[in-house]
């Protein structure tokens, strides 16, 4: 099954991992805190940018009232989170994306509404902030002529989730064999590589891990 704005309503996202005992999930109070730390450097009663870059492309679960592709620079999108449940089990850990220091990523900046702020952002930090593999980050998401101040979580290399310079045959098998309440590995990445296509996005490491893995599943 798929995330849906429910789950992160009521909490069962945190609720399933709590009771599988795979990770330490953030508290509330945690969480706003580092929702509250994160947006000292943003003007109050003002709209947000969001810079996307893997499953909120494809399923973003918040409301906002733009959308625009953008690419920031020092980071790239890749592979580099193990998750034991989700996408994974303990036995068999899947991988997700997360943004790794180097080179540029091309994504979606959604703007979320100063009116509906409040409410959005903490949904959000509830799904991407669970267990503190992500840290929040202030980047320039370069659209045309437009820098655009936006949110990302990139990926956080202390957290012992954090899967290094993994070999690919690694990556290609974990995400051609991965799979967990939410679905599988190679299910998110074509969703990712779809998601992507559909914005007029071209990413062909994305496309050739995803010929990979399709190969790997024959």
């Amino acid at each position: 099954m798929s995330l849906t704005r429910s789950d992160l309503e009521s909490q069962r996202l945190q609720q399933t991992i709590v009771q599988s005992g795979t990770g330490i999930i953030l508290s509330e109070a945690q969480l706003q805190e580092s929702l509250s730390q994160t947006l000292v450097q943003h003007q109050p009663d003002s709209d947000v940018w969001l810079f996307a870059y893997g499953s909120l492309i494809w399923n973003p679960l918040f409301k906002f009232v733009e959308q625009r592709v953008g690419t920031i620079y020092g980071w790239h999108r890749r592979f580099c989170l193990w998750v034991p449940q989700g996408r994974g089990t303990p036995e068999n850990r899947g991988l997700v994306l997360g943004l790794d220091s180097g080179g540029s990523c091309r994504g979606i900046a959604y703007r979320i509404a100063a009116t509906n702020v409040a409410l959005e952002l903490p949904l959000l930090w509830r799904r991407e902030m669970i267990v503190g593999c992500y840290i929040p980050r202030w980047v320039k998401v370069f659209n045309g002529t437009d820098q655009l101040p936006a949110i990302t979580f990139v990926v956080n290399r202390q957290h012992r989730a954090y899967a290094g310079k993994i070999d690919l045959k690694t990556t290609i098998n974990s995400i051609a064999t991965a799979s967990g309440e939410l679905g599988s590995c190679a299910d998110y990445l074509m969703q990712t590589v779809n998601g992507l296509i559909q914005a007029g996005i071209k990413d062909q490491q994305l496309t050739w891990l995803s010929e990979q893995v399709s190969a790997r599943q024959v």
